[in-house]
């Protein structure tokens, strides 16, 4: 360790990498992250550092990334009229600097995001002095937003910290979260309790927005108030009705959560009444309903494979009863009578409720269900006699027609989910009890993974016509691989032209379609990924148009995650909005007439942050509701970069093209894959990964680890891969023009602002650092000249086991193309002007770049620590097919809770003793009881198990500092 550095605070790691990096101005190759790691190491083999002491340092970075995660929410929710009026107030040109230390240097109020500031901002939104009533009716019945609330894998922060980031949004002020609280199990039950947590949040924002909108009409229009029915939001989930890439959600647990969230919501539509009028009657009716339901709920979450337990729970479920409530139109129109009579603050609160009543129905929100295309495909073959069929043929479109044609509704039970062996029917049989025996009123949607071809529609169809739901599910088919979004405009244009489906459109009023940002940013890189949806969304306006189908309304559903590595943009909340659906986009529905309705996710842990709390979730919608109308002007210029399409179409195509060329290269899919998915926690309920052994361990596919862990793991590395990547080499010849057009177009700035924050928090170093852990020549070297003798044997070891390891190689190749292409990127921006910046923010920035570092070095001295210790600990024999150099494997691609579970048994250290067997015959051998091996699980084992969790741990900060996990 370097004499004249104090590596065990923050400020003297960020100090030391500061003037490691400096050195790189004499040796380019020099590397500052390694170099950092390397002396954190030898502090830490020497004992002038330890694993104790190091874990109170790891506990310190990661609550102040929690810090900086909470600023980047804050900056996001805060309104930018706020942020002009504090640069003002922060430019006072009259005070000298004692003046200005002194104003500045005590609270004035720490609550940057008052709940007062948004109400004064939705009134002043729901009073738009120039509109008529018609007008004001037309902008508030319809949502701004459907958010929809799913749970792919991003729980990466605990409850506590959670909150203390929400908080420190909130107030500014971020407290270090509760160490003792201990961490959940991520279960499929606990992400269905958070999603609904923060639905509750979300409903109580609406309805302040909607109180809001009513009493500005009551006010404005005294005699015509009453006719509103404000619809600002929608809310939506998947939560435990997503059977896309899992096998552990049975039918009867879809039926359980629906039944479970009609009985919150009953309770809350009662406390919201109580709360109105504390003796109105139907009080009793919600009572009733929600226990009714609530003791259903119970029967149906336990389980149901028994046939006599299923039973009893569905008679329960079907059976008439006094308090089974089916549908709210009654009690709305009960209300809204009521309403009518009432005095006018109570009259606004009535109708709010009702408000809320016809935007969720009996749930919390409406509900999501969603299949692979592959399970349709299965199922329908069945259906037309022929398992080989191919659903793209004439001949199997004209079958499907028939199909339909004929399909005569078939009554379905509880016995029918029973014995339905087909994924998708089942889906389809629990979508029809759900709406016969829970709620009649919200639809359904039903969402179609990997649909690229309009059979897979149809096929949808047949079984929502073949069991009377036809009129009230939603199919919508998802486009996100490379190969739907290129073809995914004449399949449109197919759908469209079928008379059955365009006579199911008008019946249901809408067409729906996901685009998604998972799969398409891993496989064709964020920006082209962006574009590319775009177009699509583009060319469904043009096949609605062309299709007479203007009457009806296009839902788009984008799927775009809360970090940059999943699409959704960090720059601001305009850009959030903007990015997955283009105010390009929105144009092209809006010149045809056609009414489009936008859905986003909120996905899991990262975007629950947003409703975590009435104030945030009030802050959260009011952003969305001021921005939105402004979205889709029509009249706005058209942006340059679709003007001048012979450049950005080649822009787009090169980037794409780049994209691909990492994702087919051995060498991106080595490094990617080096580690498996030991860098990341677990963070979801689903599988990141399918099952594999040791040896496909070590070949490991892009393709076998899920979206999500796919960027996460890049965020891991070092470097936003599939966000900057291709952006310089797409310039290279062109660099003028480009920049000339990417500083002209609102479009072009917005990529731009994208590929800036992702190389903000980039660094090429790190992800060469990442290769010299394998480096034969660095262990061989590291004792050189008698430096660290005690080490020396397990150096060796690790020399020699390394010599045929690829993986430095791989890292070195993949941190050169990285780099060559960063030059180019870099040569870009040096011909645009940047856009404004406080200087506090670049100076943040820098910090965060820093920080990052010093996360990454203190992680890679960790490793380094693991690989010593495992090389050095006994060899044992063979047992169960593994041997020690499995182990060994296991550590260096960090599967470390299987190395750990091999060497526990390898060294067991409950073993039998003499004293165990008290005999009558005398015996001398063993000497002593002994201890097993409780001396090589101390020097080793835990060792390491101690040292992962660290490195785990750092993972949280390094995501935390990234904004999002994935």
């Amino acid at each position: 360790m370097s004499a004249e550095a104090n590596l065990t605070s923050l400020d003297g790691l960020t100090e030391r990498l500061q003037a490691l990096h400096r050195r790189t101005q004499e040796t380019p190759l020099f590397n500052p992250v390694f170099q950092l790691s390397h002396e954190l190491s030898r502090g830490l083999e020497s004992g002038e550092l330890t694993l104790e002491g190091l874990s109170g340092l790891v506990d310190e970075l990661v609550d102040r990334s929690l810090g900086s995660r909470a600023a980047r929410l804050r900056r996001l929710l805060e309104p930018e009229t706020h942020r002009a009026r504090l640069t003002a107030l922060a430019s006072d040109p009259d005070g000298d600097f004692e003046a200005f230390r002194e104003a500045w240097s005590h609270p004035r109020m720490h609550r940057l995001l008052e709940p007062e500031t948004h109400r004064a901002r939705l009134t002043a939104l729901a009073s738009d002095p120039d509109g008529d009533f018609e007008a004001f009716r037309e902008a508030w019945s319809h949502p701004r937003m459907h958010a929809v609330f799913t749970a792919h894998p991003t729980f990466l922060l605990t409850p506590a910290q959670s909150d203390a980031v929400a908080q420190g949004a909130l107030t500014g002020d971020t407290p270090a979260p509760d160490k003792d609280a201990a961490a959940p199990e991520i279960t499929l039950r606990y992400e269905h309790e958070r999603a609904m947590a923060a639905m509750a949040n979300a409903q109580d924002a609406r309805d302040t927005i909607v109180a809001a909108v009513l009493r500005t009409a009551q006010d404005r229009w005294p005699d015509r108030w009453q006719e509103l029915d404000p619809l600002p939001f929608r809310f939506a989930t998947w939560v435990g009705y997503d059977m896309d890439g899992r096998t552990d959600i049975t039918w009867y647990t879809s039926i359980a959560f629906r039944l479970a969230e009609k009985a919150q919501r009953l309770g809350r539509y009662a406390a919201l009444l109580e709360r109105i009028d504390a003796s109105h009657e139907l009080l009793g009716t919600l009572r009733a309903a929600q226990e009714h339901t609530q003791d259903i709920s119970d029967a149906f979450a336990g389980d149901l494979s028994d046939p006599a337990a299923l039973t009893q729970a569905a008679d329960r479920l079907t059976q008439e009863h006094d308090a089974r409530l089916l549908s709210l139109a009654p009690l709305i129109e009960r209300l809204e009578g009521d309403a009518r009579d009432a005095e006018p603050e109570k009259a606004v609160a009535l109708r709010t409720l009702t408000a809320a009543m016809r935007a969720d129905g009996l749930g919390m929100g409406w509900i999501h269900f969603r299949v692979n295309a592959k399970q349709l495909h299965n199922a329908i073959r069945r259906e037309l006699d022929d398992p080989e069929i191919d659903l793209s043929s004439r001949g199997a479109m004209a079958a499907l027609r028939d199909l339909l044609d004929n399909a005569q509704p078939q009554r379905a039970n509880f016995a029918s989910l029973a014995v339905e062996s087909s994924t998708a029917v089942r889906q389809f049989l629990a979508m029809t009890q759900i709406l016969k025996h829970i709620d009649g009123d919200a639809p359904i949607r039903m969402l179609v993974a990997e649909c690229e071809q309009p059979a897979t529609v149809l096929a949808a169809l047949y079984f929502a016509r073949l069991f009377g739901i036809e009129d009230r599910i939603d199919v919508s088919p998802l486009f996100e691989t490379e190969s739907a979004l290129e073809h995914g405009g004449r399949f449109l244009d197919s759908l469209l032209a079928e008379e059955s489906y365009r006579t199911y459109a008008r019946k249901r009023g809408r067409i729906a379609i996901q685009t998604g940002f998972s799969d398409a940013g891993r496989f064709v890189g964020q920006v082209p990924a962006s574009l590319a949806i775009e177009r699509l969304q583009g060319r469904m306006a043009e096949a609605m148009a062309a299709n007479d189908l203007t009457d009806v309304a296009a839902l788009v559903f984008d799927t775009h995650g809360e970090g940059m590595g999943r699409g959704a943009h960090p720059s601001s909340f305009a850009d959030r909005l903007e990015w997955p659906l283009s105010p390009w986009a929105r144009r092209r529905f809006a010149r045809a007439g056609i009414r489009l309705e936008a859905e986003a996710s909120f996905q899991g842990g990262d975007g629950y942050l947003f409703f975590a709390g009435p104030e945030l979730a009030l802050s959260t919608l009011t952003q969305i509701a001021a921005l939105t109308p402004k979205l889709a002007d029509a009249d706005v210029p058209v942006d340059p970069f679709y003007r001048r399409t012979d450049l950005s179409l080649d822009f787009y195509r090169a980037i794409k093209e780049h994209q691909r060329d990492h994702l087919e290269s051995r060498t991106y899919s080595r490094a990617i894959t080096s580690f498996g998915l030991g860098l990341l926690s677990q963070t979801g309920s689903r599988k990141s990964r399918r099952q594999s052994d040791i040896n496909a361990e070590r070949e490991m596919s892009l393709r076998q680890i899920r979206a999500i862990p796919h960027n996460a793991i890049l965020q891991q590395l070092g470097y936003p891969v599939n966000i900057i990547a291709g952006i310089g080499s797409a310039s290279d010849g062109t660099y003028e023009d480009i920049a000339a057009l990417l500083a002209e177009s609102p479009r072009g700035r917005q990529i731009m602002r994208l590929a800036r924050a992702s190389d903000a928090l980039a660094s090429i170093k790190t992800v060469a650092a990442h290769g010299e852990l394998f480096n034969s020549a660095y262990w061989a070297s590291r004792t050189y000249r008698g430096a660290e003798s005690h080490l020396a044997r397990s150096c060796e070891a690790l020399a020699e086991y390394l010599i045929g390891d690829d993986r430095t190689g791989v890292f070195r190749r993949l941190a050169s193309r990285l780099r060559v292409d960063a030059l180019k990127f870099h040569r870009l921006l040096d011909l645009m002007e940047q856009e404004a910046t406080d200087a506090d923010d670049r100076t943040e920035r820098e910090s965060v770049r820093r920080t990052i570092g010093a996360l990454q070095a203190l992680r890679l001295a960790l490793l380094q620590h693991m690989f010593l210790k495992v090389v050095s600990v006994p060899a044992f024999s063979r047992a169960n097919d593994i041997s020690r150099t499995d182990v060994l494997e296991m550590v260096f691609s960090l599967r470390v809770d299987d190395a750990l579970a091999q060497l526990r048994r390898a060294y067991p250290t409950e073993i039998a003793r003499k004293s165990d067997f008290p005999v009558a015959e005398a015996g001398d051998y063993p000497q002593g009881e002994g201890d097993g091996y409780a001396a090589i699980r101390r020097e080793y084992i835990e060792p390491i198990e101690q040292a992962y969790d660290l490195c785990l741990r750092i993972s949280t900060a390094i995501a935390n500092q990234f904004g999002a996990h994935g």
